[in-house]
């Protein structure tokens, strides 16, 4: 039978007694405050230096490059779960069209000799080949740096940390094949990716991480592109664990992935539906890419390469699609 001991019995009495205060619950997560000053809107990517830039396109080897990005088409994946919309598009004038509407007013005659096409979009902004600004996801009333949804964001999105805040993208890249080291051609439904499998294929693929990178992990998920239900059913992701790796061992400043929603569902912290998106965005200032295409990259073993991507503009925009491009280096 288990006996307390004295101080235990003590302490015990003293907690019943009202003497002794219980220790209180754990603090929730804050948002991270910037260490780049109090104005700052873009977290890790002011990593990127004229330095870094320049030392990464001096490697460039000219031979080959890669387009990391997706294609945009009506019945592509999409995030719905929430109500948000699908792409759609569709065509505002035909050159058939034109003959009968003459929408320019400049006559049969001219409408049979200029044809005229147009086309209107339409789409939720976290779809495609995308960037999560800072102000995706915050904790607890604030975002990156400590912004506040009540003096920051009015009815054009927030004024601060908004995707047109986003500089153009030059760094080394990184592939992290995650999929390729454990000897499959796509990671299973719902796999949580560890800290220990991003080492395992870095060792592999025989590349360290250093501070600045874009790093890209490949779950294989891409193979599905085309078909949008088997690629939103039940996809791989990051752990918290394996995103604290990449963002505070390895030193990486931006993070992405072939998938999209980057982590692993359901959530593997109580209270925190989002962990991995309300860590790297909200706590330390790092911008996420979602669904790159990173199968040509892996087919070819291109581990390290220069990163060139430049976002769409979207003023106060929470994400934006983007077109990255990969270059090998020497």
């Amino acid at each position: 039978m288990f006996k307390p001991s004295a101080t235990l019995t003590t302490v015990l009495l003293a907690l019943l007694a009202g003497t002794v205060q219980a220790a209180p619950a754990a603090a929730l997560p804050e948002v991270g405050i910037s260490p780049w000053g109090p104005k700052d809107e873009i977290g890790r990517l002011n990593l990127m230096t004229p330095a870094s830039r320049a030392a990464i396109l001096a490697r460039i080897d000219g031979g080959k490059s890669y387009d990391l990005a997706v294609d945009f088409y009506v019945g592509m994946p999409s995030w719905q779960a929430a109500g948000d919309p699908p792409y759609q598009m569709w065509m505002t004038h035909t050159p058939k069209g034109n003959v009968v509407a003459d929408s320019m007013n400049v006559g049969e005659q001219m409408n049979r000799h200029v044809s005229y096409t147009g086309s209107a979009v339409s789409m939720y902004a976290h779809m495609g080949t995308h960037i999560d600004a800072l102000n995706h996801f915050g904790l607890n009333g604030k975002i990156w740096n400590g912004f506040t949804e009540e003096q920051y964001l009015g009815d054009r999105g927030w004024t601060v940390t908004g995707a047109e805040k986003l500089p153009p993208i030059v760094a080394r890249g990184v592939l992290i094949d995650v999929a390729v080291a454990k000897g499959l051609q796509q990671l299973p439904d719902n796999y949580r990716v560890t800290r220990q499998d991003l080492r395992a294929a870095l060792a592999k693929q025989k590349v360290a991480l250093e501070k600045g990178d874009v790093v890209l992990i490949r779950t294989g998920r891409m193979q599905h592109y085309e078909q949008a239900q088997a690629y939103m059913a039940n996809p791989p992701g990051l752990s918290l664990d394996a995103a604290k790796f990449l963002v505070e061992d390895g030193g990486a400043m931006v993070v992405g992935a072939d998938n999209l929603s980057f982590e692993a569902f359901p959530s593997e912290v109580a209270g925190n539906y989002l962990p991995v998106h309300t860590y790297l965005l909200a706590q330390q200032g790092t911008p996420i890419l979602e669904l790159v295409d990173l199968e040509a990259l892996s087919r070819d073993r291109v581990y390290q390469f220069a990163f060139i991507g430049a976002s769409l503009k979207f003023r106060g925009g929470d994400a934006a699609p983007i077109r990255p491009v990969a270059l090998p280096i020497r």
